[in-house]
C-alpha cells in the first residue's frame, strides 16, 4: 500500500542533502565537494582578515607620512654616527680582514651593516611607544575588538612596523651610498640582504610589541630607551667585531654580545651583503621572532594575560 507521505523531494533517490547514512551530503561520499555555502564563509573570512591587514597597514603608512620629522629623526640619528664616529677613526683603524670581507676595510664600511640594524631597532621600539599611546587612547580596544583574531590583529600591526622599518633602512643606505659607504644592497647577494631586513625588522617590531605589553604609560618610555635599545645596541656587533671583545679580555661583555639577539640580526644582514654563509643568525632571529610575538599575543589576551595591561586596554575582559 502507497505511504500517504509525500516526498518533495525533486532528487532521484530521495535524498537530496543527505549521504545513504543519513550524513550530510559531502561527508560521506568519495570524492564528494564541500558544502558551498562553506566555501562562500572560508572565502569571506579570507577576504575580511586580507582587508584588516591592508586597511592597519595603510594606517601606519598614512600616520607615517604625516610625520615627516620622524623620517629626518630616523636618518640623522644613525647619519651622525656615519658622518661624524665612523669619519674620525676613518683613517685610525679598520677592520682586519675576516669573515664576510675579502679585503682590508675601512671602519664606516663595517659599522654601516650596524647602522641599519640602529634604524630597525629604533623603529621597532618606536613602534611600542605608538601601541601605548593607542591603547590609552582607547584605539587598541577598538580595534582588538574586531572580529577577527586576536592574533592576527597584532600580526597585521607587525607588518605595517616592519614595513616602516625596511623603508626607513632603504632610505639610510641610498644616503650613506651618496656619502661614500657603499654597501652591495642593490645584487644579488642584496636579495638575501632583504630578506635578513625583512626578518630582523618583524624580530625587533615583535619586541617591541611585547614591551607594550609592559610598558604602563608613555613617560615610562624612557626607561625603555635606557635599559633596553642602548644596551641591546651597544652588547652588539654592530660597532665592533666579536673577536675583538674576547681579544680584549672583555668576557662578560662578550657573552652578553653573543646571545643578543640584535646581535645575530645585525651578523645576518652584515653576512647576507658579502654573500657569506650567516651561520646560525638566521635561527637565532626567527626563533626570537616566534617567541617575541607568542608571548605578546598572550600579554594582549585579556583572559591569559599578565600585568593586567591587557585587560585595561586591550579588549574587553
Amino acid at each position: 500500500m502507497q505511504s500517504d507521505t509525500v516526498d518533495d523531494d525533486p532528487s532521484p533517490d530521495g535524498y537530496a542533502g543527505r549521504s545513504p547514512e543519513g550524513m550530510p551530503a559531502g561527508s560521506g561520499r568519495p570524492g564528494a565537494r564541500p558544502a558551498a555555502p562553506d566555501q562562500a564563509v572560508a572565502r569571506h573570512g579570507i577576504a575580511h582578515a586580507l582587508q584588516a591587514l591592508q586597511a592597519i597597514v595603510v594606517r601606519e603608512l598614512f600616520k607615517f607620512s604625516q610625520q615627516t620629522g620622524r623620517l629626518v629623526s630616523a636618518l640623522v640619528r644613525p647619519l651622525l654616527w656615519l658622518a661624524v664616529f665612523a669619519a674620525g677613526f676613518r683613517n685610525v683603524f679598520g677592520v682586519a680582514i675576516v669573515e664576510p670581507y675579502d679585503t682590508y676595510i675601512p671602519y664606516d664600511v663595517y659599522i654601516a651593516p650596524g647602522l641599519v640594524g640602529m634604524v630597525l631597532l629604533f623603529n621597532g621600539m618606536q613602534s611600542s611607544l605608538a601601541m601605548v599611546y593607542d591603547r590609552e587612547m582607547g584605539l587598541m580596544r577598538l580595534l582588538l575588538t574586531a572580529p577577527l583574531p586576536r592574533s592576527w590583529l597584532l600580526f597585521s600591526k607587525l607588518c605595517a612596523t616592519a614595513l616602516l622599518s625596511v623603508l626607513q633602512a632603504l632610505a639610510f643606505v641610498a644616503v650613506a651610498t651618496l656619502l661614500g659607504t657603499e654597501l652591495p644592497l642593490f645584487s644579488w647577494a642584496g636579495l638575501h640582504a632583504l630578506l635578513a631586513l625583512v626578518c630582523g625588522a618583524l624580530m625587533l617590531g615583535a619586541l617591541g610589541l611585547l614591551l607594550s605589553v609592559h610598558i604602563k604609560q608613555l613617560e615610562n618610555f624612557a626607561g625603555t630607551m635606557n635599559f633596553v635599545i642602548f644596551p641591546m645596541y651597544f652588547l652588539s656587533t654592530a660597532l665592533y667585531p666579536l673577536w675583538k671583545l674576547q681579544e680584549s679580555g672583555a668576557g662578560w661583555v662578550y657573552q652578553l654580545a653573543r646571545f643578543n639577539p640584535f646581535t645575530h640580526a645585525v651578523e645576518w644582514i652584515r653576512f647576507a651583503l658579502y654573500g657569506k654563509d650567516p651561520g646560525v643568525a638566521p635561527w637565532v632571529v626567527l626563533g626570537c621572532l616566534l617567541a617575541f610575538f607568542v608571548v605578546a599575543c598572550w600579554g594582549y589576551d585579556p583572559q591569559r594575560g599578565f600585568g593586567g595591561l591587557a585587560k585595561r586596554g586591550g579588549g574587553p575582559p
